[in-house]
């Protein structure tokens, strides 16, 4: 304890304040005031020390208190006696509370007004992120997506690389999974990936969340800004996590941290009990379960469908990395579905002609290939491959194909980088340049580079998604030809439930559902 501590306890003693009383203003225990007291009435009086303080169980284990507090600053009297009963300590609670309230003085609690919800009716969804020293990755930071229950507090919790849309879909799936149905309601903090902004003080949904939400049957509720205490019951327990599940912890990587996540919630929090309800979240939710909205037999997609053109040396790119594709398509624009662990890529018929290992966010400028998908070492057969590929492409392509065969030592790789600038240019405009660079007999593909960057211009991103975006997406993702939704469908997302708290948001205006 500082000497500002001792002193302003000396002072209010002096004032007539009871020890109670001190203790409550200064968040300190009251046999912490009173041994303050001790010591400086016997220095006052002369007399060499105070009081000796009586045996405890607790004194075989100073050093290790002492060692475990300077690892962890942090440490609450909850994880340091899990920590000590390792090491052979018999004693309870309340003197580790009161040891640790000798050596820190106990933080000051916010007062907060709760509200209670039936069961079924509400959850609150919220991200926290923490920079984390892993001792086989190094120091990171990550996510942490929390769902919980506001009934029977019971939570869902995995740490992820990023908050994207994608990510936050796919962990709101788990958690459904988790918890064995989805709430009626879920309230949000206006991340963008639910709330796309506002009209005066009213939320407008992202409309692809809302499809997701409208798969599920649960309204999303977006919590007024700067009115953190909506979602109490989501905020505390990141501080539960804080102080418990990462408190006095190492892990190896992101996966060891998550897999004790698994453990952490099943052994500890699940079944601790609660001092809101005063019942274990997992008592509760058992009451709690039947009253939640039961799962679609199939659960929502949400791989991310993306589109990439196929480079000069037949590969797409994806966060920074490359995967090859059959070298036939090179030019190409194809589409590419992401899911958690693979990226699968389709033909201009969307039939699937690659499939890769996803590299993890934290990789850039890696490639995956495939041996399958590179040209074929034998001439003749590659130049097989090549004329087939011309053909697709009219008389001018096959033309300026003989044409480069013949004239140029390396004419297949001139073929080869002329296919790339599809991707870039529009067809018409490649085979313009293909029958001047013919007419000229320019078989090169530097000089069908100089006649587009003269007589054509790029194509935009929306040129290239609407080029390759009218082949159909249904067969894709195997699912039949969605019809056009009247707007009523969407309406019970937008009405007011009863017994809706006071806090709830302004319903969205409008209707932004997709088709």
């Amino acid at each position: 304890m500082n000497e500002a501590t001792r002193n302003e306890i000396i002072r209010r003693w002096r004032a007539d304040a009871s020890i109670r009383q001190i203790a409550r203003d200064l968040n300190l225990a009251r046999n912490t005031v009173s041994r303050v007291l001790a010591a400086v009435t016997a220095q006052r009086n002369g007399v060499a020390d105070a009081a000796p303080r009586r045996p405890s169980l607790l004194d075989p284990f100073d050093a290790a208190i002492q060692e475990l507090l300077g690892r962890y600053p942090n440490l609450t009297a909850t994880r340091l006696l899990e920590e000590l009963r390792q090491r052979g300590f018999t004693g309870g609670y309340t003197i580790v509370r009161q040891r640790l309230g000798e050596l820190r003085p106990r933080a000051a609690r916010l007062p907060v007004v709760r509200f209670e919800t039936a069961p079924g009716v509400q959850a609150q969804m919220d991200y926290a992120v923490y920079d984390l020293d892993f001792t086989a990755e190094g120091r990171r930071r990550v996510s942490l997506f929390s769902y919980v229950l506001g009934y029977s507090r019971r939570q869902y919790l995995r740490f992820v690389e990023a908050q994207d849309f994608t990510t936050t879909l796919r962990e709101h799936v788990r958690a459904f999974e988790h918890l064995g149905g989805v709430a009626a309601t879920c309230l949000y903090d206006n991340q963008k990936v639910v709330v796309s902004g506002y009209d005066g003080d009213v939320p407008l949904y992202n409309p692809r969340f809302l499809a997701f939400a409208t798969h599920y049957g649960f309204r999303p509720l977006a919590c007024k800004p700067q009115r953190p205490q909506t979602k109490g019951k989501v905020e505390r327990p990141f501080h539960y996590v804080e102080t418990n599940l990462l408190n006095g912890r190492t892990f190896r990587t992101l996966e060891h941290l998550n897999e004790v996540t698994v453990w952490w919630l099943a052994a500890v929090a699940d079944v601790r009990v609660h001092r809101e309800t005063k019942q274990t979240p997992l008592a509760l939710h058992q009451h709690e379960q039947p009253h939640l909205i039961a799962l679609p037999a199939r659960p929502y997609d949400v791989a991310p469908v993306v589109y990439r053109t196929v480079n000069a040396e037949g590969f797409i790119t994806y966060r920074q990395n490359a995967y090859s594709v059959p070298w036939r398509h090179i030019g190409q624009v194809l589409p590419v579905r992401v899911t958690e662990t693979e990226v699968i890529i389709y033909g201009p018929h969307v039939q699937e002609i690659a499939r890769h290992p996803l590299w993890p966010r934290t990789a850039t400028g890696q490639r995956s290939l495939q041996s399958a998908h590179r040209p074929a070492e034998d001439a003749r057969q590659r130049q097989a491959q090549l004329q087939e590929r011309y053909a697709e492409l009219g008389d001018t392509a096959v033309r300026f194909l003989e044409g480069v065969l013949r004239s140029q030592r390396y004419g297949k790789d001139h073929a080869q980088r002329v296919l790339a600038l599809l991707g870039t240019y529009a067809r018409a405009d490649v085979l313009a340049a293909l029958e001047r660079a013919v007419r000229y007999g320019a078989y090169t593909h530097t000089a069908v580079e100089r006649i587009l960057a003269v007589q054509a211009q790029p194509k935009s991103l929306l040129q290239t998604l609407a080029d390759e975006g009218r082949q159909p997406l249904p067969p894709l993702l195997e699912d039949p030809l969605i019809t056009p939704r009247p707007t009523t469908h969407y309406q019970p997302l937008c009405e007011e439930e009863p017994g809706s708290h006071e806090e709830d948001p302004h319903p969205p205006s409008g209707d932004s559902g997709p088709p």
